[in-house]
């Protein structure tokens, strides 16, 4: 069981919606009683989870200084699922595949932003690779508001070869890159398909970008080069999400 601490108003409501089973334990702020705090208080003790009062040194040493807004939980973190995991949910699935593939993408705050999106639209589950990629945190579940606990994220040894696995099985994949005069805008997305992501600054890793069907990019007419693979995975989800609606 991997079990860690959360804190933040935010993110410990985010795990009594999404997760109450999951939280372990609560510390509280005995001195604050502003309207925030207190609220969620009351939904902690409705549901009868263990809830204990203690002073502000006390929550500062188990999150070693950071803002905590007076409250930390520990919880158990959701499981990250496994190769043949994915393939069992593909195989049996009754809708049309809708995945997103994360190469390498290892900051923790976007793969949250991408769980996010990803809860929103639909996607089925998010896939990673097992080396050089952020996995499921207490920062990750924090961003992701509650995402991280809907949308599964798979965990793959080799993505090349589980790239060539899901076109086998009639998913289309669709890479993200500068480098094609392929708009998203312009591209029939409403199919079996997992969009892929590359890493932060260098984009898909060769062998990926080789698995892809077709490579598109997002239209950018300012100054700066790329966006942040977080947004830029929001962008062409929610262009997918709108042509399957």
């Amino acid at each position: 069981m991997n079990v860690t601490k959360i804190f933040g108003i935010h993110a410990v409501q985010a795990a009594l919606d999404f997760s109450a089973d999951k939280i372990k334990y609560i510390w509280v702020d005995n001195q604050r009683q502003d309207k925030r705090l207190l609220p969620l208080l009351k939904q902690l003790q409705a549901r009868h989870l263990p809830v204990e009062k203690v002073d502000r040194k006390r929550l500062d040493k188990l999150t070693d200084g950071k803002s905590h807004q007076g409250i930390v939980a520990e919880v158990e973190l959701p499981d990250i699922h496994s190769e043949e995991e994915l393939k069992h949910i593909v195989s049996t699935m009754e809708s049309m595949p809708f995945f997103l593939v994360l190469d390498q993408v290892q900051d923790p705050h976007n793969l949250g932003a991408c769980l996010r999106s990803a809860d929103a639209a639909g996607v089925h589950g998010i896939i990673i690779t097992k080396d050089n990629s952020a996995g499921i945190t207490p920062t990750v579940c924090k961003v992701a508001s509650g995402a991280a606990e809907t949308v599964p994220v798979y965990q793959v040894t080799n993505l090349s070869r589980t790239l060539r696995w899901l076109k086998e099985q009639n998913i289309w994949i669709v890479g993200s890159t500068g480098d094609t005069d392929q708009s998203i805008f312009n591209t029939d997305l409403n199919m079996p398909l997992a969009l892929v992501m590359g890493t932060e600054g260098t984009g898909m890793r060769r062998l990926t970008q080789e698995q892809c069907d077709f490579l598109v990019k997002i239209p950018m007419v300012g100054q700066v080069e790329s966006l942040n693979v977080s947004v830029a995975a929001g962008v062409m989800i929610y262009e997918a999400f709108k042509q399957r609606m």
